[in-house]
């Protein structure tokens, strides 16, 4: 006697059906599916395959990156070398 019973939760859902629209209900589960489906995509990129290959990425990045902050320093201390003399 205390819980809700089928027509109690009919009489809600048209209730709701009228106040915000069939329209905009759809686009509400439409908007709350593909955030799920961003949620499990964010779980599952934790496969080892992808890892790899973000690790291949940023060591290639910071590789280069090194170089040219080699060349910079290469180039400063041969203007430094140039003032001096």
């Amino acid at each position: 006697m205390g819980g809700i019973s089928i027509w109690q939760l009919l009489i809600i859902a048209l209730i709701i059906v009228l106040l915000f629209g069939t329209k905009k209900l759809r686009t509400l589960g439409g908007d709350l599916g593909s955030a799920v489906k961003g949620f499990k995509k964010a779980i599952g990129d934790d496969e080892p395959s992808t890892e790899k290959k973000d690790a291949a990425a940023d060591a290639d990045f910071d590789q280069k990156k090194l170089a040219d902050e080699q060349q910079a320093d290469q180039a400063q201390k041969s203007q430094k070398d140039k003032e001096q003399v």
